[in-house]
């Protein structure tokens, strides 16, 4: 059973998941936007996916910290809003 003191982190660490969502599919569609009007898009696809893919695990491990429930929440938000966005 949770603790009343652990539901606001295991709350906080699914706001932080949908964060990260955000985040990372917002960067993800704005790279798609952009490709079409860049001279490199190669260039431009990587540097986006290393940037996003870098701050979201950054993000998951320091919303972790070192509990698995939290690291599972933050998860859950993110798919989330994956699965959001692509019901839209």
């Amino acid at each position: 059973m949770i603790a009343a003191g652990e539901s606001l982190p295991l709350g906080m660490a699914l706001l932080a998941g949908v964060g990260l969502g955000l985040f990372y599919f917002g960067g993800l569609w704005l790279t798609v936007q952009q490709l079409l009007t860049t001279r490199r898009p190669v260039t431009l696809l990587l540097v986006s996916y290393g940037g996003r893919i870098g701050v979201t695990l950054l993000g998951f491990y320091l919303v972790a910290g070192g509990h698995w429930e939290r690291l599972l929440v933050c998860l859950l938000g993110f798919l989330m809003i994956k699965g959001l966005l692509l019901w839209n």
